[in-house]
This record gives structure tokens, C-alpha cells and sequence, in this order.
């Protein structure tokens, strides 16, 4: 056991079938038809929404932050990385919801903070509480 142990060493994985990767590479390719299909489908206004929406990220240390501030313990950035992808696709549906009341309504234009709050208002009455430690209608389990 000396100072260059690991070194020179490759690290042996488990090789992917063929019929396991030849799967993956059917599955990315109807992936990427069905992308091409739902954009060839998009409004202009739809397709600019979706580019937009691709493009951005929120930032990761920021995100990184607020979880570290919430749970007061330090986290990975993989994690912080999760958080941040549910937290885009959460936006995502709050935005989409937003701008079903805007149009219901009968306005055009830019969101408004009433748009989001009711979007915000509809989502919760739809998925329970929203950041609830415990569902809505959980069972008591392993009580007497």
C-alpha cells in the first residue's frame, strides 16, 4: 500500500448490453420525433415561450443557497441541481396556469402579479398544499 495506489488502476464497469444500448439510442430518437412534432405543432407565441424556457436556468449556487438556508445543513451541487430542475418545471406550470387565467380574462399583455397568484391559488387548490411535510389526507399508520 503505497503513495500511488489507484494510480494506473481503470476502474471496471459493468459494459451495457447491445440490446441495452441500442434500446437507449430507440428511446432518444422517438424522443427527439416527438419533440419535432409537438414544436412543428407550437403558435409563434408557443415556440418562443418554449425556446425561452430551454435557454434559461436558474442559478445553481443561488438555488444551492436557499436549500442551505432552509434546511440548515450543507448540500451537494448534483442536489442542488435536482432542486433546481423541479423548481423550473414548478415555474413552468405556474407560468402555463398564469397565462390560462390571463386569457380566460380576457387580457393580453405581459403576466401580472394577480395572474401568478392565482395561478399560485389554483395549483395548491389542485395539488394540496404546496411544500406540505405530510399529504393532505394521510393515514395514521401503526397506531393502536
Amino acid at each position: 500500500m503505497g503513495e500511488d495506489d489507484g494510480e494506473g488502476e481503470d476502474e471496471v464497469l459493468p459494459a451495457m448490453a447491445d440490446d441495452d444500448y441500442s434500446a437507449q439510442l430507440s428511446f432518444q430518437s422517438q424522443s427527439k420525433d416527438n419533440l419535432k412534432v409537438l414544436m412543428d405543432n407550437f403558435s409563434d407565441a408557443q415556440y418562443d415561450r418554449f425556446e425561452a424556457y430551454r435557454r434559461h436556468a436558474l442559478p445553481k449556487a443561488a438555488v444551492r443557497k436557499v436549500i442551505q438556508q432552509t434546511l440548515g445543513q450543507q448540500v451537494s451541487q448534483p442536489v442542488a441541481q435536482v432542486v433546481a430542475g423541479f423548481a423550473k418545471v414548478f415555474i413552468g406550470e405556474i407560468v402555463e396556469k398564469a397565462r390560462d387565467v390571463q386569457e380566460r380574462r380576457g387580457e393580453t399583455g405581459p403576466l401580472s402579479p394577480d395572474h401568478l397568484r392565482e395561478a399560485y391559488r389554483m395549483y395548491q387548490k389542485e395539488t394540496g398544499r404546496v411544500g406540505a411535510a405530510r399529504p393532505l389526507r394521510a393515514k395514521r399508520l401503526f397506531m393502536k
